[in-house]
């Protein structure tokens, strides 16, 4: 009988852990699905004959609006509803689309793909950060959400790789198709190995306590200071973030005459361990610094992004492309340190029944901004600019994501001012 318990205990405290190893996986298919576009920018530029402008949108804008717009009423439904059903049909829907990308010719039937895996995915994130709420304690959220954050370096250093060797062999519509295959099966295993956790269990009765309408939630959070200016601290610095990670493939392979096969070789592995430095480190960092410091989870990204920006303007005046990777390392760490601190900032601080819906209104304005503006920005100022510096202008373009790590790291200060020992 001893063993048994023993063994129920132990299973108790690795269960949360598989729990977040398979929220982990659908994420990691999410970027790596989101991905796909900008690392086969250039072979889709050339076939469907698209403008920079036209990727910027589908890349991004286009993709962004439909993702934000649908992900707070679905994220308000899974405040109130089986947030694992969610995810999995979820899953399900963006990786069925994303297959259709590779079967599209030209630019509206791209665009109108590109829509449904934002819509797909926009059920996705969310309710995923509220499940992991449920799992693990408030003053181990931040190492949790860091590890579950993990999905976006990882998905999209996965999809470089992937598309990076399925493409030059296989085209383009073949790695869309192929990678599209994973997540029709994981959304079918999801609902059978992830039980749905009781809402709120970490919490206490007064915290847990009713369950307001959408409108007054959305009024509230713009009504609470620090979660305004986290907001736009993570809006600002994703916009950087985003914006380069969107292009960075075409510029090395523009301006620095970098093979596809070496960009999926090189290029993404080494950029998913920057990224994943950034946001799991800023999430350990955050937890460990925060029992010296109520406000570590704002302090720590607002001086990242100070160290972020004279980084990544000498990136930009790399000479080969060997070393204009090995230069935008250090400014894409930097650079995503905003995601594991907001999070955990967001979960602490709401009620276990807006979890899901403040986490989607804080995806709602850095979606919209990062992946909205960031790719669509640069892509247009890169159309502007080719007559006058041809293949540079993509370089040239990139010069206006400066200025937005400093915004973001100045929202990030005021957001800790605005912090109290009370936020946890």
């Amino acid at each position: 009988m001893g063993s048994e318990s023993r063994f129920g205990a132990l299973t108790k405290r690795v269960y949360p852990y598989v729990v977040l190893a398979l929220l982990l996986a659908v994420y990691v298919l999410s970027y790596l699905d989101r991905q796909l576009v900008s690392i086969l920018a250039q072979p889709i530029k050339q076939e469907l004959q698209l403008s920079d402008t036209q990727l910027g949108l589908i890349s991004g804008f286009l993709f962004a609006v439909f993702y934000t717009g649908f992900g707070i009423p679905i994220a308000f439904l899974a405040d109130r509803s089986h947030r694992t059903r969610i995810v999995a049909l979820s899953c399900g829907l963006w990786s069925l689309f994303t297959g259709a990308c590779g079967l599209v010719s030209g630019f509206s039937g791209l665009a109108l793909a590109r829509l449904g895996v934002g819509i797909g995915e926009a059920g996705g994130t969310a309710p995923s950060y509220a499940i992991v709420a449920d799992y693990f304690e408030p003053h181990k959220r931040g190492f949790a959400l860091g590890l579950f954050s993990l999905g976006l370096p990882l998905g999209t250093a996965l999809g470089g790789v992937l598309a990076g060797s399925i493409a030059p062999v296989y085209g383009w519509r073949a790695a869309f198709v192929l990678l599209a295959i994973p997540g029709i099966l994981l959304a079918m295993l999801l609902p059978v190995l992830v039980r749905e956790p009781l809402r709120g269990r970490f919490d206490t009765p007064a915290k847990t306590a009713g369950k307001p309408p959408l409108a007054q939630l959305v009024i509230a959070f713009c009504r609470t200071p620090v979660l305004v200016w986290t907001t736009l601290g993570t809006s600002f610095s994703g916009l950087a973030g985003y914006g380069l990670l969107t292009w960075a493939p075409a510029l090395l392979m523009r301006s620095f005459a970098m093979p596809l096969a070496e960009v999926g070789h090189f290029y993404s592995p080494l950029m998913g361990l920057a990224v994943a430095l950034g946001v799991f480190g800023s999430g350990f960092l955050g937890d460990r610094w925060q029992r010296r410091q109520p406000r570590a989870h704002a302090l720590l990204p607002a001086i990242c992004f100070v160290l972020a920006a004279p980084l990544f303007a000498l990136a930009l005046t790399a000479d080969s492309w060997v070393k204009a990777v090995l230069l935008l390392m250090p400014p894409l760490m930097l650079g995503f340190t905003y995601l594991s601190p907001a999070l955990a900032i967001v979960q602490n601080t709401s009620a276990p029944a807006c979890r899901a819906t403040n986490s989607a209104i804080l995806l709602f304005a850095l979606n919209l901004c990062a992946i909205g503006l960031g790719p669509v920005l640069v892509g247009g100022l890169s159309d502007h600019y080719t007559a006058r510096f041809g293949d540079g202008a993509l370089l040239h373009a990139l010069w206006i994501l400066l200025p937005f790590f400093l915004l973001g790291s100045f929202c990030n200060f005021r957001a800790a001012r605005c912090m109290t020992s009370a936020v946890r």
